[in-house]
């Protein structure tokens, strides 16, 4: 079992590696902070089902990290939370095959309302109806998942989440951002005290 594990890591791990790297990386930062901190939007992420939980958590992360961000559930969206969308805001949507019903219709309706928004997609698919729709896009490399059926979100969401952190290690980077303003940020728990005692020093 134990070499089962090694195994396991070492796929995810050249997974990660093999992520492409390319100017999609910048031109995705640029367009976040220019909407975000020039015209003082927001990031909106989305994703249904693994990768709506990853969505999720980089919207959290961009939080509390300078970058004020929140997610949109692609279903409640057509049933009235589309309204947390205003005109200078991003959409970062992302999708493993590119072909989600949900997120291509979230953009539709998106496009309805705010067609100037514009949006980032995280997919495996360059040739995908949602990569086609964006204004730029960002591909994981389309990995096997470790999932013994090959069929269940793992590797996929791994790198997803690796691309989510180097997104928001660049624009932190971009915008100065310190120990001070995330203690700012980020007042409880044990970060909120080490954030402290940064700054502090």
């Amino acid at each position: 079992m134990l070499e089962k594990v090694r195994e396991i890591f070492k796929k995810e791990a050249t997974a990660i590696e093999n992520i492409p790297i390319n100017k999609s990386f910048e031109d995705a930062i640029v367009i976040i902070y220019k909407h975000v901190h020039e015209k003082n939007g927001k990031l909106v992420t989305s994703g249904m089902g693994k990768a709506g939980q990853i969505a999720h958590n980089i919207a959290t992360t961009f939080s509390s990290t300078g970058t004020p961000s929140t997610f949109l559930h692609p279903s409640e969206a057509q049933h009235g939370d589309l309204g947390i969308l205003q005109e200078n805001d991003v959409l970062l949507a992302i999708s493993n095959s590119g072909k989600t019903r949900e997120i291509i219709e979230l953009i539709d309706l998106k496009n309805n309302l705010y067609p100037q928004v514009p949006v980032i997609v995280i997919t495996g698919n360059e040739t995908s109806p949602l990569a086609l729709k964006a204004d730029c896009y960002i591909l994981t490399g389309a990995p096997k998942e470790v999932c013994i059926l090959g069929l269940t979100p793992t590797t996929s969401t791994t790198i997803m989440t690796v691309i989510g952190d180097a997104l928001v290690v660049l624009l932190m980077e971009k915008i100065g951002f310190n120990a001070g303003d995330y203690a700012k940020r980020h007042h409880g728990g044990y970060l909120g005290m080490k954030s402290r005692e940064i700054s502090e020093k």
